[in-house]
């Protein structure tokens, strides 16, 4: 294929990761002599803004059987999970499916993980630069009743433990500090202690396949369409995102000591075999939260409330070759 790429870059994410990342991609595109187009996100929200434009003015739909005569114009984001999320929601809205290129730029990089690309980002563009098309990747869509919210997530949106640990660091003033010296990833470590004490159990109904299931004491309640979250912990290691399906994980607030164990059995990936570990397949289901939680969706935190929130799945085409 012959491309001209419209690099979005979001510079800011990861600590800096972002600008890293990009330059090292724009050294290899002048290098090589690709066609290519620099868009820099500046401020928050910016990202959008230039999704939006580009969609409305310069990127076309993937057609297989159309005859290319100019170079095609893909877009390339490089950041993290949140800036795809971003681009991913921005073309939701506009109701514009075209395909998405992506290179990982950020701290957690979730989806690279999930759907087989590299994280090392000089094998991660020629992934995207050998693909004779794009691969179709489910995503999901969420859509909740109290707060007239909807979007799309693209690893994962979570209520509870891991929506409060993200909820939790954003909030702290050590994060901004610690990011001077690329070491963001400590205010997340604090978090997790803090809450792993903290975090309550609270109720949830479950509605999925026609049956309905009660938790009293869920603590981490995750919606996902990939294995990993938090930065490559397998929660759901029978999650696939080629699949037209959703996978639900809940996970049951226990005392300390087996909770600790439960963690050790977590990074072994022998966690599904706990009596508190309750997994969900399904194309459609229903999570409705009474107690106000913290939400979470691709690391972007949702306010704290309660939820009635309903997962439908919806295919995006991503640019690479696994």
């Amino acid at each position: 294929m012959n491309f001209h790429f419209h690099l979005l870059i979001n510079q800011a994410s990861g600590s800096g990761q972002g600008k890293k990342v990009g330059d090292k991609i724009i050294a290899l595109l002048e290098d090589k002599k690709f066609a290519h187009t620099i868009h820099l996100s500046q401020y928050p929200g910016h990202e959008r803004k230039i999704a939006r434009d580009l969609a409305q003015h310069t990127l076309v739909p993937w057609d297989e059987d159309q005859k290319l005569t100019d170079p095609y114009p893909l877009l390339l984001v490089i950041g993290g999970d949140g800036t795809l999320h971003q681009v991913i929601n921005e073309f939701y809205q506009l109701n514009c499916d075209v395909p998405v290129a992506y290179i990982p730029g950020g701290s957690g990089n979730d989806f690279a993980r999930g759907i087989g690309l590299s994280l090392k980002p000089e094998q991660a563009f020629w992934q995207i630069v050998k693909a004779k098309k794009p691969q179709s990747i489910n995503t999901l869509v969420y859509d909740e009743m109290i707060q007239a919210e909807t979007g799309v997530a693209v690893n994962n949106v979570g209520i509870g433990l891991d929506a409060a640990i993200v909820a939790t660091t954003n909030d702290s003033t050590a994060k901004k500090k610690l990011n001077k010296y690329n070491l963001g990833s400590l205010s997340y470590i604090s978090s997790i202690l803090k809450l792993l004490f903290t975090q309550k159990g609270f109720p949830i109904l479950v509605e999925t396949n026609g049956n309905q299931y009660s938790f009293e004491k869920a603590f981490l309640c995750t919606t996902t369409n990939h294995p990993y979250f938090g930065g490559g912990v397998a929660i759901a290691p029978m999650a696939q995102a080629e699949k037209r399906s959703l996978d639900l994980v809940v996970v049951e607030r226990i005392p300390m000591y087996k909770l600790f164990w439960l963690i050790i059995k977590l990074a072994r990936k022998k966690h599904t075999t706990s009596k508190y570990f309750h997994h969900f397949t399904s194309s459609r289901l229903r999570i409705v939260s009474t107690l106000p939680q913290y939400g979470q969706a691709d690391g972007e935190v949702l306010s704290r409330r309660p939820f009635d929130i309903t997962f439908t799945t919806r295919n995006q085409w991503i640019w690479y070759q696994k």
